[in-house]
C-alpha cells in the first residue's frame, strides 16, 4: 500500500473503525496493537497518522520535529532512529510506504 502524507493523516486513531499508522523512514507501521500509546490521549498520540522519523531521532514530542526530514541529524540521532526502527519492526507489521 502506498499513501501520501495527507492520506496517512486519516489513520491517527480519531476514527476507531480505522487502524492507527505511524511512519518511520517512509515505511508505514500498523501500531494499532499499541493503541494505549499511539491512540487518542496516549503518550505518543502526536505521532499517529504521521511520519515521526525526525521526532523519534531527536527523542522529541514537539510538533515542529514531527517530520520525515532527516536533514541535519547527527550520527547519534540517526543511531537513535535506527534503534526505534528495530523496535517497530519487532512489534508492528509494515503495511506500506509514504510516497
Amino acid at each position: 500500500m502506498e499513501l501520501k502524507a495527507e492520506q496517512l493523516k486519516q489513520f491517527d486513531g480519531s476514527d476507531s473503525s480505522k487502524p492507527i499508522y505511524v511512519a518511520l523512514k517512509g515505511r508505514i507501521f500498523d501500531v494499532t496493537a499499541g493503541k494505549s500509546f499511539y491512540g487518542p490521549g496516549g503518550a505518543y498520540c502526536m505521532f499517529a497518522g504521521k511520519d515521526a522519523s525526525r521526532a523519534l531521532a531527536k527523542m522529541s514530542k514537539n510538533e515542529e520535529d514531527i517530520s520525515p526530514s532527516l536533514d541535519g541529524l547527527s550520527e547519534k540521532e540517526m543511531g537513535v532512529l535506527n534503534d526505534w526502527e528495530t523496535k517497530f519492526q519487532a512489534k508492528y507489521p509494515v503495511v506500506g510506504r509514504v510516497v
